[in-house]
């Protein structure tokens, strides 16, 4: 099972999600500050980069889909990021 990439991609997705569902849910993120909330949007960027790259095949594509897709993630996890700090001040 862990001899293909993807199935190793997979469980790690698993996993990032539980790490993501469970610091959500601990609610750390209203106690300790921005730390918790960053490490939740830094595995968030990391899975849509993951799907992104491995499970819509975009890692041998062309520069500009990539640039498009990676910024687009940037951009709207950088907003949301954004949007909670000001939330919070």
């Amino acid at each position: 099972m862990f001899n293909n990439s993807i199935n190793r991609i997979w469980i790690a997705l698993l996993i990032a999600t539980g790490m993501t569902f469970w610091l959500g849910e601990s609610g750390l993120s209203g106690s300790a500050g921005m730390t918790p909330v960053l490490l939740m949007f830094t595995l968030a960027a990391a899975k849509g980069l993951w799907v992104i790259y491995d499970f819509m095949e975009l890692r041998h594509a062309p520069a500009l889909w990539k640039r498009l897709l990676v910024g687009w993630l940037g951009f709207v996890t950088g907003m949301i990021v954004l949007a909670y700090w000001i939330g919070q001040r």
